[in-house]
């Protein structure tokens, strides 16, 4: 007899399930490198033709984003009601829209930062490469590792 419970298997997504779940939310974790480390900065975004938009302000985030090395944007969401979890990675490099036809389309993607304050810098995410799963979350009754029995032991 085994007490080994059955892990359900993450749902790899494919390109079309990604792009529908980027699209679904607003909010997402941009990954660049920064100087000597690297950094995470929240952003909200809009998907536009196959490309991720975000608006920012000059700093640390911007010039990051704007250097040689590449970027990371996650998203994910849960359905409250079914247990039901996303994450979307993309990875690709950074680009400033520049030309004043390109930053007169972003406009019409209604892109509303969170933080006030002037974000008159738009940049685009082009991917490339585009990954994605979706899984149940299961309940915390049944998470366990053995951290979980030292932590127990030291409290008794």
């Amino acid at each position: 007899m085994t007490n080994k419970l059955t892990v359900p298997e993450a749902e790899v997504l494919d390109n079309k399930q990604c792009w529908e779940l980027l699209r679904s939310v607003s909010v997402g974790r941009l990954a660049v490198w920064a100087q000597d480390h690297p950094d995470i900065f929240p952003i909200n975004y809009k998907a536009d033709h196959g490309t991720l938009v975000y608006r920012t302000g000059e700093g640390s985030k911007l010039h990051a984003a704007l250097s040689d090395t590449p970027v990371a944007l996650e998203a994910d969401g849960v359905d409250q009601n079914s247990g039901v979890a996303w994450s979307v990675v993309v990875k690709g490099s950074a680009e400033s829209i520049k030309l004043t036809q390109d930053v007169m389309d972003t406009v019409g993607l209604l892109l509303f930062p969170w933080q006030a304050g002037r974000k008159d810098h738009f940049v685009r995410v082009v991917p490339t490469s585009l990954s994605g799963r979706r899984f149940k979350v299961t309940p915390p009754l049944t998470w366990w590792s053995p951290l979980d029995d030292a932590t127990r032991a030291g409290v008794e």
